[in-house]
């Protein structure tokens, strides 16, 4: 019999919404007191001891929040932010689900909770089993759940199988499940990078040569300017605020571009720097550029005209080191001025004065997240921003190169190491010979594909590493439906969320260890490792009692997984994941770079991979040179309404909800939040705090979200923000990037019904 009804969203909020005045600064005494206040209720005063003394340090666990940088040679008393502390206390905290909790609560009783209520109930302790047509979990074996996973997979078609990551996995059970993908017979492998920075490794990779980023964490105390583009660090990368505040305090200009002024980018206090704390803290950005939705890539042409017509750009490095450049200027010379002013919201004279700056660094660093690789033309953007990188030759110098700032601790990691649903053939050769198995080489689906067939049934099977598929993804009613229609979906978790209670016809709960956990095998205490946002692979160590002994790793779950469906041959399951050393040893068989991956990532800090645009500059693209895209310039506006895009509260973590407050914009017991500029307001005949409905529109099809409530913000007019995952409902599902195929969830066509 079908199961009752449940619900795909998080309910609409009873709190009642308080403004307050935000904050003037970040982090500082305010950040210190909530980070201590978090960990204390989660874990108490013993467990809150132990994480903060084991976090980020050379001998402990890597921080399971963002992926920013440690500094190379120190590590210092307090190296992690406020939302580091909210995500490991998260992680560590002494309250559990239990199979007593799901004979409570059923699965329609539970979609009817609140996310931060779900992640508040506590860590997940024992398998769980959810047959077709029942409302509550039972409990499972783990000896039950493979055999039945193998027997699932066994009784369909390769490619009705997929395999979705998050980015928290570490590089041992990343490239276990990419290869379990291959002996499966699929490269199905969706992930979390499909929704956020796919569209930097699309433009990077086919402008530069490789998928990353090119700087390392200590170019910002050499860099002369610093663009922060399209990203609010102090919600979403904290640590951050500390690279650009030595930047300035060894002389350097940061400027931020971005249609939301946020407090991170004003004022910044170190929490390690007591004789700071005491007084203003550091001013971080030196200008604010408030560029509408979508109007980056027509600023970046404008910077671009400027350099090219005042003769401000290093002739010798563009000869030496790039093609495309003329057919580039003759590009430009048809982009006009009232063109980009329009599209941009800025003024030619202000953007001349930005492009002034810019031609007199001679090392230059730009920034930027998913403000900008969530668009349309996210790609064509990012290609805009490297040839301004280009013109002044910013790359293979320090203090200077591009940054693409992750957001998942490990989403660089798994790229790395083989999640990918296109692989390189020589990626492929590689395995196959390292292993024995015979890889797939069609080319597999990415998450919006998933989702797209799964509408079609044309997956039986799913199986998630991690995250929170169902709210990362776009148009969550459209999700929702798709899962149900999986024959058997598998999460291996920590916490529970939303993805457990909206599942295919049966599901799997596997609790995982996390990674502030002692993972303890056959031969010892072990340790996984992962690479950070800047490109280095280092070691993360968990130091404290697993939640549960029914927990088992992520690698050993993979590895148990392959045994059931393969046995041992070719590949010995169960021998690689009793040893991590042998998973590494297999990785640097397979990829290059990893060379004596056990020894080096041993050394406190680990080592760099390579990467030729920051290391020559070598560029490893077909001919040899990085490479000048021209692209007209393209835009997303709007005529009959408003341009929205998503954004975080300092409250959250991704899809993980922490609290009700935004600090940093005064929003006190509220998420469903529509920030507005007031002369839209007054226009619009809307008052603050008034509950309005937003309808988006997309080929003539309407989404609805019902009861926001508007605040009056400094954003661009014609300009609306709002938080996701709750305004996920109205992002179309084919609403995507060209080339990408990442979610536009930084343009979505919205109308305002009050």
């Amino acid at each position: 019999m079908p199961r009752g009804k449940v619900r795909a969203t998080t309910p609409i909020e009873n709190e009642a919404l308080r403004i307050v005045r935000p904050s003037k600064l970040a982090a500082g005494v305010k950040g210190v007191t909530t980070s201590f206040r978090h960990t204390l209720a989660q874990s108490g005063i013993k467990g809150t001891i132990q994480t903060m003394r084991s976090v980020n340090r050379f001998d402990g666990f890597d921080c399971p929040g963002c992926a920013w940088p440690d500094p190379d040679d120190h590590r210092s008393g307090f190296e992690f932010c406020e939302n580091g502390a909210k995500a490991f206390a998260a992680e560590s905290t002494s309250r559990r689900v239990t199979a007593d909790f799901f004979s409570t609560y059923s699965v329609s009783s539970l979609s009817e909770q609140g996310d931060m209520w779900m992640d508040k109930q506590g860590r997940l302790t024992q398998p769980m089993y959810l047959a077709e047509g029942d409302e509550h979990y039972q409990a499972i074996t783990w000896e039950s759940a493979f055999a039945l996973i193998s027997e699932r997979i066994r009784a369909t078609d390769p490619e009705k199988v997929a395999l979705y990551t998050s980015g928290r996995a570490s590089n041992e059970a990343a490239f276990l499940w990419g290869t379990l993908a291959r002996q499966i017979g699929t490269n199905n492998l969706p992930d979390c990078s499909n929704m956020c920075h796919e569209s930097s490794g699309v433009a990077l990779n086919t402008s530069i040569g490789i998928g990353k980023g090119t700087v390392k964490l200590e170019d910002f105390d050499y860099a002369d300017l610093v663009l922060v583009v399209g990203q609010n660090p102090g919600t979403n990368h904290p640590r951050m605020l500390s690279a650009l505040a030595r930047c300035k305090r060894k002389g350097g200009s940061v400027i931020s571009i971005n249609p939301l002024e946020e407090t991170g980018m004003k004022r910044f206090k170190h929490p390690q720097e007591m004789l700071r704390m005491l007084g203003t803290g550091t001013t971080i950005a030196d200008d604010h550029v408030p560029v509408r939705i979508n109007g980056d890539s027509a600023l970046f042409k404008g910077i671009a005209k400027h350099l090219i017509e005042n003769n401000a750009v290093d002739s010798s490095f563009i000869d030496r080191h790039t093609v495309g450049f003329d057919n580039f200027v003759s590009n430009l010379t048809d982009v006009h001025w009232s063109d980009i002013e329009r599209v941009s919201g800025l003024t030619e004279e202000r953007i001349r004065e930005i492009a002034r700056i810019i031609a007199q660094s001679k090392r230059m660093v730009i920034c930027w997240a998913m403000g900008i690789t969530q668009h349309r033309n996210s790609v064509q953007t990012i290609h805009d921003i490297v040839n301004v990188l280009l013109l002044g030759g910013h790359f293979g110098r320090k203090g200077a190169g591009a940054c693409p700032v992750r957001g998942h601790s490990n989403v660089q990691g798994d790229r790395t190491v083989g999640i990918n649903h296109h692989p390189s053939e020589s990626f492929l050769a590689a395995l196959d010979a390292a292993t024995g198995i015979k890889s797939p080489r069609d080319r597999g689906v990415d998450s919006v594909q998933l989702i797209q067939r799964s509408l079609e049934d044309k997956f039986d099977v799913l199986l998630c590493l991690g995250g929170n598929l169902l709210s990362a993804m776009s148009d969550t009613e459209v999700t929702a439906q798709a899962l149900n229609r999986i024959g058997l979906t598998v999460q291996i978790s920590t916490k529970l969320n939303r993805s457990h209670v909206v599942t295919g016809k049966e599901a799997l709960i596997l609790p995982c260890l996390g990674r502030t956990e002692e993972d303890t095998g056959q031969t010892g205490n072990r340790f996984v490792t992962v690479e950070n946002s800047m490109g280095v692979v280092h070691s993360s160590r968990g130091t404290i009692k697993p939640a549960s002994n029914q927990l088992m790793s992520e690698p050993d779950i993979v590895a148990h997984i392959g045994n059931a469906l393969f046995g041992s041959s070719p590949i010995q399951w169960l021998n690689l994941a009793e040893d991590y050393d042998r998973i590494r040893s297999l990785i640097e068989d397979v990829i290059p770079g990893f060379d004596d991956y056990n020894a080096r990532v041993r050394q406190d800090g680990g080592f760099y991979l390579p990467n030729g645009p920051r290391d020559g500059p070598i560029w490893n693209t077909p001919n040899s040179k990085a490479v000048m895209h021209s692209h007209p310039l393209d835009s997303f506006e709007v005529e009959d309404g408003y341009t929205m895009m998503t954004i975080r509260s300092h409250d959250q973590y991704n899809t993980t909800i922490y609290g009700m407050d935004d600090r940093y914009r005064g929003i006190k017991n509220a998420r469903r939040i529509v920030f507005m500029n007031p002369e839209d307001m007054e226009k619009d005949g809307i008052i603050s705090q008034q509950e309005v409905n937003l309808i988006s529109i997309h080929n003539g099809i309407e989404r609805r979200a019902d009861q926001w409530k508007v605040i009056p913000y400094s954003i661009p007019k014609g300009n609306i923000a709002t938080y996701f995952p709750e305004a996920n409902v109205l992002i179309p599902l084919e609403s995507v990037a060209i080339g990408s195929n990442t979610p536009t969830s930084k343009s979505v066509h919205v109308r305002i019904e009050a």
